[in-house]
């Protein structure tokens, strides 16, 4: 209370005793004052002594005393000084001299620290305009300084600097870079941004790269704002054996953004044409809530994107969709190209162009209850070759093939399912569908025509989950479950080539699916039946597993089911998939079919590990060999991918990829990083083991160093050093 009532006394004071202070310059605000001790000495001279506190505006002042001349309209105020303005701005000084505004100010032995990241250190700081802080024989340094005499990291000396707070920029006059206290670049004219500013023109940071292939080279990125919506960076590449200029460009719209990212290249691998890729991505919102899309991939070459590790895949999908999701709809136009990398496949004979227009619809019957769904889709893929023939193939496993067939399938089918829970917690329900599938195939002298199939099915399941809950509140749900089924209807095997469902994936999504191929090109035919169980376990402390078995029947095997596919012949695999994650960051995830002659077809599992120290992600992928999926050796691949925390300051990093089958390595990196408040070093070392014959192998060693503190953002307060007592 008494110090409420000090500081609307003392408010009154100033508004009315002295008018001339009034009105605080630019804010039309009043200064309020709050101090133990308050008194006038003479008609205009007020004084406050002890724990003075001033406030205009955003602004806060606090200090011992503050002596207020109300003839020159301004405050004299004696230190230690602790100034705050907005959330950003800190000021520490011994002497200082302002107007009530605070809009105008002379600061002796000033420190300014900005956004809690940088600092900048002065004999004699001045304030004008409110906007404008120049300082003279300043320090700049985003490291932490002791008082033990040792200099920080990095520091810039300039004989003057202004800091402009409304272009949240940094300006030096004749500055030195300096690297714990040795001058290394002197620059006589600079300019930064602020650690507040998000976005503006000039150079990044450099980046420093060894290549066996493209030799010693320097990136030397600059960005470019062209408004407030867009911006352009620019970054030259030059090295022994390459030049390239490599870009990104942004713009944000009312309705969307679009990014575009490339690079143009003059190297010696290729020298005797340009080089280049293409990367871009968009979105927008249309009326009637339909959104149009896009994504864009191109490369010139099979290699340019491996040769600069720009990425390593080796199909590049493009796509042009215009779609709308609601609640009982699903919508979708799309115009999808596919250019391959591989040195297997001719981007001539394959589908590399397809259209697609597909609607779903839903909706609850009320006579017969329910769900039902309405399904309408059109797709057609096309070859850039035109030849009705199969050709020379690289791959003798692919059977008959026309380099220029060309496919356009009609699908339309109704879906409906009703679900039952009795009174025992049994869950009983009945699914049936009607599907009709047009498929015309041209260019094809082995497959020409029109085909038409129609596809009735019905089928019933069962569900019985059981929970359990223990004393310590740990939940187990334990759920048998089971299908009978049945698809009528005759198979198009031998009159339409199988384009869409050569690649059959069996999970615990599809187990009690009705047909499992990706498309209807081919459909399940005959009596079927399913069995599974899922397991489930949830702990309140945060361990939980996810645990799923099961199998198909089928009266009739269906020749288009592969053997890795897991479901040839009439029994399948044995389907086994489960999860695990605990409260320590640990998750593990894994699937396989496993064959009853104790074979394994297909499996993969991932491993993921993160916390303060570790952050580790490594997967393995392995597949049967099967020459009718054109794999005539297995297939296994180990990736790994892992960062590891030495000490407080310095990372190891590492990432491996190898195969399995051959015992070879495709690609390996090693890194190590150094990182404070103030400064992030980064050293890195590639290999890429990849031999065709466009790609060859290729060592990369980089080097970037990064100045934290001038709008780079140093959030992670963990790498901050500390000052021995």
């Amino acid at each position: 209370m008494r110090a409420a009532l000090r500081t609307l006394s003392l408010a009154l004071v100033v508004g009315y005793s002295a008018p001339v202070s009034a009105q605080s310059v630019g804010t039309g605000g009043n200064m309020v004052l709050v101090a133990d001790k308050v008194f006038m000495t003479g008609a205009d001279t007020l004084v406050a002594q002890g724990r003075v506190e001033a406030l205009q505006g955003d602004v806060r002042i606090r200090a011992t005393k503050i002596v207020y001349d109300g003839v020159r309209n301004k405050a004299t105020v004696s230190g230690p000084i602790y100034l705050e303005q907005g959330d950003y701005v800190r000021i520490l000084a011994d002497f200082a001299e302002l107007d009530t505004g605070f809009q105008n100010a002379l600061l002796k032995s000033a420190r300014i620290v900005l956004d809690q990241q940088l600092q900048m250190a002065t004999t004699q700081l001045s304030r004008v305009d409110g906007r404008y802080n120049v300082l003279h024989k300043a320090k700049i340094s985003s490291c932490r300084v002791c008082d033990d005499g040792e200099p920080p990291l990095w520091q810039i000396r300039a004989q003057r600097v202004v800091h402009d707070q409304e272009e949240q920029q940094i300006y030096f006059d004749h500055a030195q870079f300096r690297v714990l206290d040795i001058p290394i670049f002197y620059f006589p004219q600079l300019r930064l941004p602020d650690p507040t500013l998000k976005r503006a023109s000039g150079f990044l940071i450099p980046k420093f790269h060894q290549n066996s292939e493209l030799g010693f080279g320097v990136k030397v990125p600059y960005f470019l704002t062209l408004g407030p919506h867009r911006d352009l960076t620019l970054t030259p590449y030059i090295g022994a054996n390459t030049t390239t200029l490599e870009y990104r460009y942004r713009q944000a719209y009312r309705n969307g953004a679009i990014e575009l990212e490339g690079a143009i290249s003059d190297d010696s691998i290729h020298p005797d044409q340009p080089r280049h890729y293409l990367f871009g991505e968009g979105a927008f919102t249309l009326r009637n809530d339909y959104i149009l899309s896009f994504d864009v991939k191109y490369a010139s070459d099979d290699a340019y994107l491996l040769d600069y590790d720009y990425s390593d895949l080796d199909r590049l999908n493009s796509d042009l969709t215009v779609a709308r999701t609601k609640r009982d709809e699903n919508t979708r136009f799309a115009l999808l190209h596919v250019q391959s990398l591989r040195s297997d496949e001719d981007n001539d004979t394959i589908p590399s162009i397809m259209t697609v227009a597909e609607t779903e619809r839903r909706f609850f019957p009320d006579r017969i209850g329910g769900e039902a769904r309405l399904n309408l889709e059109l797709h057609s893929h096309f070859r850039q070759s035109t030849s009705p023939i199969d050709g020379p193939d690289i791959d003798p496993f692919s059977g008959p093939f026309a380099d220029g067939r060309d496919v356009a399938r009609a699908t339309a089918s109704l879906w409906w399912r009703r679900n039952w829970t009795l009174k025992n917690g049994l869950q009983t329900g009945v699914t049936s569908e009607v599907v009709f599938d047009g498929i015309k195939t041209s260019q094809d002298t082995v497959f020409e025509g029109t085909e038409a199939q129609l596809t009735p099915s019905f089928a019933a399941h069962m569900r019985y989950p059981m929970s359990r809950v223990s004393a310590n509140g740990v939940t187990q749900v334990l759920e048998p479950l089971a299908q009978i089924g049945w698809s009528g209807g005759d198979p198009l095997i031998g009159s339409v080539p199988n384009e869409e469902s050569t690649r059959v994936e069996f999970d615990e999504g599809n187990l009690l699916s009705l047909s499992r191929f990706p498309s209807g090109d081919r459909r399940e035919r005959g009596a079927t039946a399913a069995i599974g169980v899922n397991w489930a376990r949830f702990d309140p402390d945060g361990w939980q597993a996810h645990f799923s078995i099961g199998q198909v029947y089928h009266k009739t095997a269906h020749a288009d089911f592969t053997q890795s596919s897991g479901l040839s012949g009439t029994r399948s695999d044995l389907l086994m998939a489960g999860q695990i994650s605990t409260q320590n960051g640990l998750s593990v995830m894994a699937r396989g079919l496993f064959d009853w002659s104790g074979g394994l077809d297909k499996a993969s599992a991932r491993i993921g590990w993160a916390n303060s120290k570790v952050s580790l992600d490594a997967s393995v992928v392995w597949l049967e060999a099967d020459p009718v999926e054109d794999r005539t050796t297995r297939m296994a691949e180990w990736v790994l991918d892992g960062r590891y925390r030495l000490h407080r300051n310095w990372s190891a990093l590492a990432d491996w990829r190898y195969d399995v089958a051959s015992s070879n390595s495709v690609e390996a990196g090693l890194g190590l990083e150094y990182r404070n408040e103030c400064v992030k070093i980064g050293l890195s070392v590639s290999r890429n083991f990849t031999t065709s014959a466009t790609v060859q192998p290729s060592t990369d060693i980089g080097l970037t160093v990064a100045l934290l503190g001038f709008s780079v953002r140093s959030a992670d307060k963990s790498y901050n050093r500390t000052c021995r007592n």
